[in-house]
């Protein structure tokens, strides 16, 4: 296996406090973002209504396209230029039931002067029914998927693991929807699929590590290593294996990204921003996570055992 790193002593949980305060603070940016914006952006997959996509002959100003289309009767449509500005992204509300007309009545809107006839390159219209019942699927993918994960983690390692796993991919969840808000960018069925591969490679981080960890605390035992420095050091062990992992995702997802065409580029952003994130989440996710639990279950035990030793010497001394 390729390594970077030659046996690094990275004290990543020492500065664990730290990386609290940068997590906390990208998750209320997340979180302001989309509470001010009142809410997510939705793709008509999950709202309905009619999707246009279409290229002008020239680039035309959003502005320009609203008025022309208020004299069809869609002036309230939301519209969306790519990064080509002669490529435009038209949602309605409406469900159409002609979608051949329709898209005649938006070609005629947008060229009155029958200069240069619009390419209309896709249509889609979903009933609010449909959408309806989609985002109550993807709420209940999500959380088949989170619920699996922790019922997975918890029988191969321990209780405290798999609640560590599921609060740091939720971490990973929420900075990926604050991005979508901040960027202005809607939440669609790739954006669903992006969402539930962040999950995935997060939980495989997580896995490695906690499986290094076990090999770890096995060959440690009894040899007064703190619980802290063995996390430090399956962090470390699979360091090398977790910058390759994530530079060969970003690498793939950029290219995507820069080359995939409109259709993909927002799963490609949200999978870049997933897996920048998720070995922070991992590290001061779930390995600090679990550090600072077992420290604070030893510090509540730690009075009950000294009571009970001195309960148990007045006992022997009567």
């Amino acid at each position: 296996m390729l390594a970077i790193f030659t046996n690094p002593t990275y004290d990543f949980i020492g500065r664990r406090r730290w990386a609290y305060a940068v997590s906390v603070a990208l998750m209320l940016v997340a979180l302001g973002s989309i509470f001010v914006k009142g809410g997510l952006q939705y793709d008509i997959d999950f709202t309905g209504g009619t999707l246009i996509e279409v290229r002008m002959p020239q680039a035309v100003s959003v502005g320009t396209i609203r008025a022309r289309l208020a004299t069809v009767g869609l002036e309230h449509s939301l519209i969306q230029e790519f990064s080509d500005s002669r490529d435009v992204l038209i949602r309605t509300q409406v469900a159409a039931t002609d979608l051949a007309e329709l898209s005649q009545r938006v070609r005629g809107a947008l060229d009155p002067d029958r200069v240069g006839a619009p390419e209309i390159r896709r249509v889609e219209s979903v009933g609010p029914q449909i959408g309806h019942d989609l985002r109550q699927q993807a709420i209940y993918a999500v959380l088949a998927s989170l619920g699996g994960i922790l019922l997975y983690i918890w029988l191969r390692f321990d209780l405290r693991g798999g609640v560590a796993t599921i609060v740091s991919v939720g971490h990973d969840v929420l900075i990926c929807l604050g991005a979508l808000s901040l960027t202005n960018r809607e939440f669609s069925l790739p954006v669903l699929a992006a969402l539930l591969t962040v999950i995935g490679l997060a939980v495989n981080d997580r896995i490695v590590m906690y499986d290094r960890l076990r090999e770890i605390r096995a060959k440690k035992a009894g040899k007064g290593v703190t619980f802290a420095d063995e996390v430090n050091l399956a962090v470390n062990q699979t360091l090398s294996r977790t910058v390759l992992t994530v530079a060969t995702v970003v690498l793939s997802a950029a290219t995507l990204f820069l080359f995939g065409g409109a259709s993909l580029e927002t799963f490609a952003f949200v999978v870049l921003v997933g897996a920048i994130t998720g070995p922070l989440s991992t590290v001061y996710g779930a390995a600090a996570l679990d550090v600072d639990w077992r420290t604070w279950i030893a510090r509540r035990r730690a009075p009950r055992l000294a009571a009970s030793v001195r309960g148990g010497r007045g006992v022997r001394r009567s």
